[in-house]
């Protein structure tokens, strides 16, 4: 199926709630511009590079996330557009995250990565450092950030029971910490979810998913 058939036949199955993300990395410019003219306005890239060079030839009503890890020293090449960073998993970050955007004049938006996943290729904080951080001071000092929601990547299994464990583990973490409210703090997102497992992670309770493989094909690296 073309790429179009294939945003038509996710978005037709995905409840109101419930935002698609479509993970473009690798994939030429030809390919998210199909994807553009279906009506696809969110993509998501791992490469802060990569992401750059496509915010400059594409249009600019396109919201860009940073779905990968992030290295504090590369957050300055994306400051500028980014709308939502998926991948936050410490305070340090996330200053160097504010520090940026306040040259910019703008607010980013962030989604703390919740280690959720039993590989250690995984990356994300505990449950329990995500609730000291949103208690923190520091955080109440970031005036150049928003935390808008909880990211979670599930263990790479076939195993449908473990991965609905881990995706329950993430809500009710969100469920937890949607109690700290500040004015740089407001979780409304649950960002978990990909091309092979995002029903499950629906029902769940994820709000946002990441599909890839699922609109543009098998990934080429």
């Amino acid at each position: 199926m073309s790429i179009k058939k294939n945003l038509q036949q996710i978005k037709s199955e995905l409840p109101k709630h419930v935002t698609l993300v479509a993970v473009s990395k690798t994939k030429p410019i030809s390919d998210l511009m199909e994807a553009y003219s279906s009506g696809q306005r969110i993509f998501g890239e791992n490469k802060i590079q990569e992401m750059v060079e496509k915010y400059e030839q594409m249009p600019k009503d396109i919201q860009w996330h940073m779905i990968g890890h992030v290295q504090r020293n590369k957050v300055k090449y994306m400051a500028e557009f980014v709308n939502l960073i998926h991948g936050v998993d410490s305070l340090k970050l996330l200053k160097e995250i504010n520090k940026q955007a306040s040259k910019h004049q703008r607010t980013i938006e962030c989604l703390l990565q919740i280690k959720i996943a039993e590989e250690d290729s995984k990356f994300g904080m505990s449950a329990k450092d995500a609730e000291a951080l949103l208690k923190s001071e520091s955080l109440k000092q970031l005036s150049n950030i928003k935390i808008v929601g909880l990211m979670g990547m599930a263990t790479f299994t076939d195993d449908q029971t473990q991965i609905k464990s881990e995706f329950d583990f993430l809500k009710s973490t969100f469920n937890k910490l949607k109690t700290f409210q500040t004015e740089n703090c407001d979780l409304q997102i649950i960002s978990m979810g990909m091309s092979g497992d995002y029903p499950l992670a629906i029902d769940c309770g994820s709000t946002m998913i990441r599909v890839g493989s699922n609109i543009f094909g098998a990934r080429d690296y």
